[in-house]
């Protein structure tokens, strides 16, 4: 997990948010905040987002200084990310199979071990490169479990109605965490050394673990509780919990399946505007790291507006998503077309926004579409899945503006995104317009048999 003020120390009144009143007419992106658990939740994920970004700031830093080489500093964040593209599915499928909670603390203890171990090791300058590869990929196995863990868990503390307002939440906890965590980093090495950056992740994750076993699930929560709360009725035994179960549940689902499709062609041909916007600000628009410094701040502002904004919505659909990732391809386009930084500022906050917005969205989607006992599973896929993209984007972006350079590359890139949304919006359409052959069997009893189905 690195999905207010801080209230009363927690105690078995958390469980009263079981009974917390709902508000079904509220569009308030705060709303989710009523619950206690959601509070408390929110407070010990900015405090484990700090934790993270505490030891990220140190750890790129950390690996040069080891080994004096940048491609060693990416081997470990590819490290670690490798678990997840092989073994996220598992991990699905034993948060689906483990009671939740239970689940979720044992995974932020042991990354907390782990944190603390290497601080150990910097401490007593026993970190070597062989050391630092097995603690991250460590770390993303963990990870496979953790991340779904919390995630759902996030998900028992609202109502389903309020899941977007708690996913909204959770990207401003995010993006507050990483501020505070950048510069408390800089404070904690100054003054205690590197190992500090460590020791306080590790801490960070241990107050999550701590704060877990209070949480309890309100009525109406989106997820199920998971044997750690209470039963969901008619849960499926632990044999019927394989991973090929969720894989073919993914694979049959064609609303997972065109989130996966609009996520995709976006995640690879847009959205990397660490790169994009770098390259054609510093080259073809002549503003300096300064100007792009400015880009970065408008879309991180861009970013809280829109997590604000997505934590208003009531029912996202992947037809918004959809809507809204073609809306940011083309405002890529006009982008890529600026004539100068001015005019790329005035263009960068409402791409943010748009992109921040359909994330919050198609993560609600994916969080309430599958069946209770199938979300953990479904989450793993997609942990799977979004690592291929996050692994090869960037190269396939980077060898696109080598061949049409950093306009060409925006241009051509929100294009794609566009005409792909858009041609299959227009085939989906044309499923759903397919007619409907009604037959009536032996019995008299009419039956439907559609040439075509709308998902």
């Amino acid at each position: 997990m690195s999905s207010s003020p801080l209230p009363a120390p927690p105690s078995p009144a958390l469980a009263a948010s079981a009974a917390a009143p709902s508000h079904p007419s509220s569009h308030s992106p705060w709303r989710s905040l009523r619950h206690r658990g959601m509070r408390w939740w929110s407070f010990a994920n900015f405090v484990s987002n700090a934790g993270t970004w505490m030891q990220l700031t140190v750890q790129n830093l950390l690996v040069l200084q080891i080994t004096g080489s940048a491609a060693a500093t990416g081997l470990s964040m590819s490290v670690q990310a490798a678990p997840a593209l092989l073994i996220s599915v598992f991990g699905g499928a034993a948060v689906d199979r483990w009671p939740r909670r239970l689940t979720a603390a044992v995974s932020q203890a042991l990354l907390g071990a782990v944190a603390f171990t290497t601080a150990v090791l910097v401490a007593l300058d026993r970190l070597d490169m062989t050391s630092l590869m097995v603690l991250a990929a460590v770390t993303g196995v963990i990870a496979t479990v953790d991340g779904p863990a919390c995630a759902l868990l996030g998900n028992d503390l609202v109502p389903e109605a309020d899941l977007p307002s708690a996913i909204g939440v959770g990207a401003l906890v995010h993006q507050a965490g990483r501020l505070a965590g950048a510069a408390l980093a800089g404070v904690a090495v100054g003054l205690l050394g590197t190992a500090a950056a460590y020791a306080a992740n590790g801490l960070s994750f241990l107050f999550v673990a701590a704060v877990i076993p209070f949480l309890r699930p309100v009525r109406g929560a989106v997820a199920d509780a998971g044997r750690g709360g209470a039963r969901t009725v008619g849960r499926p035994a632990p044999a019927d919990m394989s991973v090929r179960q969720g894989l073919a549940f993914f694979a049959r689902r064609p609303r997972l399946l065109a989130l996966a499709g609009v996520t995709g062609v976006s995640a690879v041909f847009g959205r990397n505007y660490a790169l994009t916007l770098a390259v054609l600000v510093t080259g073809p628009l002549a503003g300096g790291t300064g100007a792009f410094g400015t880009v970065s701040t408008v879309l991180a502002v861009g970013g809280i507006l829109g997590a604000v904004l997505a934590a208003r919505l009531r029912r996202p659909s992947v037809r918004l998503v959809g809507a809204l990732a073609a809306a940011g391809g083309l405002l890529q386009v006009v982008a890529g077309l600026s004539p100068s930084v001015a005019v790329l500022l005035a263009l960068v906050l409402p791409m943010a926004v748009v992109e921040s917005v359909s994330d919050t969205a198609g993560r609600a989607v994916l969080q309430t579409d599958p069946p209770a006992h199938l979300r953990g599973r479904v989450l793993g896929v997609w942990g799977s899945v979004g690592t291929v993209w996050s692994l090869g984007g960037p190269p396939a972006l980077g060898l696109l503006m080598e061949l049409a350079g950093a306009r060409g590359a925006l241009v051509t890139g929100g294009l794609l995104i566009a005409c792909a949304i858009g041609t299959g919006h227009l085939l989906h359409k044309r499923r759903g317009a397919a007619p409907v052959i009604v037959r009536r069997e032996e019995g008299g009893l009419p039956e439907k048999a559609a040439l075509g189905t709308a998902a």
